[in-house]
């Protein structure tokens, strides 16, 4: 049977509905600050739609060609050529290692210990369960289900950084008190630090997130220190055999440069807790104040800069010493030790702090 020619349009004949409608509504919502997909999966989810979409056209074949006239064999062509590229296999992100669809062969492609590219990071370990890769980039304000955002996943990331962290620190530095452990790890994972790590792998640029949060710079900071505590997880939970030890190998090799800054701690570091014991007394201040503003280095650490004042014994704000380091921790502590070093001046107070005590 012929099919007969309608009056309306071509638009209004082949589905647009649930289609077009979900398609721009995805795209609305997966775009970035400069308005392409930020993410694989909403790229894939885009792919699927156009499938569908040139699926339809090739269905209607007939209609197509009678309501286009001469250019309908030229579209047809165009839809068919389209259609097959898009159905290649490993269409998208030829970057990303493709995994063969052998499992043991997938475990022993993930266990291959990662080495430094050229730019001085590690290989980024790959996540093998689609799910989970997009479930790490996707915000809960943009998809709210448990398992299809990273919500859940950056509290067990949270954790297994906390550890491997506190686990590296204990092993590199086996003379270290607790109090410093601390420390030192603090500076590994606290949010800024994961924060930078996200942007060197340009992990914002596959996060699907509300886009007012690129306005809001302290929000944005947290947003990439979770995906970064996601992605981690999800490297332990894509491989249950060897994700672990290649979380921990990528994290070891990728905190090392920061580790190092802490390397050359051989100073003792109760400094100022020995210049307290011999100027501090009853309603006497030493104050450990920043000099200058930190000085931002090459390898994403930073140079602190701190001096010590104390006001008492006949002095106000009194300058004791300063020092610089890599943290707050060392910088304060090469100022006490500076004013310990400073034997003359430090010998005067005790002196004035004696004739305070016994009058």
């Amino acid at each position: 049977m012929k099919l007969k020619r309608k009056t309306g349009s071509l638009k209004d004949d082949l589905p647009d509905s649930r289609s077009q409608k979900k398609s721009r509504q995805n795209t609305e919502q997966h775009v970035g600050p400069q308005g392409n997909l930020s993410s694989e999966s909403a790229l894939e989810q885009e792919l699927d739609i156009l499938k569908h979409a040139l699926q339809e056209f090739m269905d209607k074949e007939t209609f197509v060609e009678q309501c286009l006239g001469r250019s309908g064999p030229d579209v047809l062509r165009a839809v068919h050529a389209l259609n097959k590229a898009i159905n290649q296999p490993n269409l998208l992100s030829p970057s990303i290692p493709a995994f063969p669809d052998n499992q043991v062969a997938r475990k022993e492609a993930s266990a291959i210990p990662s080495n430094r590219k050229g730019d001085g990071l590690p290989t980024l370990p790959y996540i093998t369960d689609p799910s989970l890769r997009s479930s790490v980039f996707t915000h809960p304000g943009v998809n709210s289900k448990p398992d299809c955002n990273y919500d859940r996943l950056e509290v067990l990331g949270d954790a297994y950084i906390e550890l491997i962290a506190t686990k590296m620190v204990w092993n590199r530095f086996p003379n270290l008190s607790s109090g410093r452990i601390s420390q030192i790890r603090e500076a590994l994972v606290k949010n800024e630090t994961l924060s930078s790590y996200a942007d060197l792998y340009g992990f914002i640029r596959q996060a699907r997130i509300p886009r007012d949060y690129f306005a809001q710079p302290k929000r944005l900071t947290k947003t990439k220190s979770d995906i970064f505590e996601a992605y981690v997880a999800a490297i332990v939970l894509s491989d249950q055999t060897n994700g672990h030890s290649i979380a921990e190998a990528w994290l070891s090799e990728l905190w090392m440069p920061k580790i190092e800054m802490f390397g050359g701690e051989k100073c003792d570091l109760r400094a100022k807790e020995s210049l307290a014991q011999k100027v501090m007394g009853r309603n006497i201040s030493l104050s450990y104040i920043d000099e200058r503003p930190p000085l931002q280095l090459d390898n994403n650490g930073q140079t602190f800069f701190v001096g010590v004042y104390l006001t008492g014994w006949g002095w106000t704000n009194k300058h004791l010493g300063s020092g610089e380091g890599r943290s707050k921790t060392i910088a304060g502590n090469a100022a006490a030790k500076a004013a310990l070093d400073n034997k003359p001046l430090i010998d005067e107070i005790v002196l004035a702090k004696a004739a305070s005590l016994s009058s």
